[in-house]
């Protein structure tokens, strides 16, 4: 695969991470690509909006893409995903056999492909995708950076606007 075709999907997926970001979602999209470079699946986070942990972007364009091709069985196919896959994740692209994954941003708390444990490395799995870690890196985690930094600055604001609430019921 050209670095300009990694480059289009990786855009791609960053795509759906907005459209998670928008919905106040933790900003994470995934991209499936067939062996002759079409979108067969696109997911985005969902965990808030579904109320559902197994709502993540790469779940979501794995079930995409086997509806597409009428089959569990993704082989061929890459993954663009913009976060390092946890261990759920990780463990649903073994099992559809997508041959090559690549993220963006490493996931030092959930990290499942080599951050805090490498599960497409071990060697009792049938199964071992081709893995290209920090693809456009900078971007992915600035994307999350910022996402989480407008949180904090909403939290900070609803508890000061709550003391302000507080304080004023306490005068009268």
């Amino acid at each position: 695969m050209s670095s300009e075709d990694k480059k289009k999907y990786m855009q791609l997926a960053f795509e759906e991470a907005k459209k998670a970001e928008k919905q106040d979602e933790v900003p994470i999209g995934a991209i499936i690509v067939d062996p002759d470079g079409n979108v067969i699946g696109r997911g985005y986070n969902r965990r808030e909006l579904d109320q559902d942990s197994t709502q993540h972007a790469e779940i979501i364009a794995i079930r995409e893409a086997c509806q597409h091709l009428g089959t569990w069985r993704l082989i061929d196919c890459s993954l663009f995903v913009t976060l390092e896959p946890c261990p759920m994740c990780a463990g649903a692209i073994i099992n559809s056999r997508v041959r090559t994954v690549y993220f963006g941003a490493l996931d030092p708390k959930a990290g499942a492909a080599g951050s805090v444990v490498d599960l497409f490395a071990v060697e009792k799995f049938n199964h071992h995708p081709q893995v290209y870690r920090g693809l456009f890196r900078e971007q992915a985690s600035q994307m999350l950076k910022d996402f989480f930094r407008e949180i904090r600055r909403k939290q900070k604001e609803a508890k000061a606007k709550k003391e302000i609430d507080n304080n004023s019921g306490n005068q009268e």
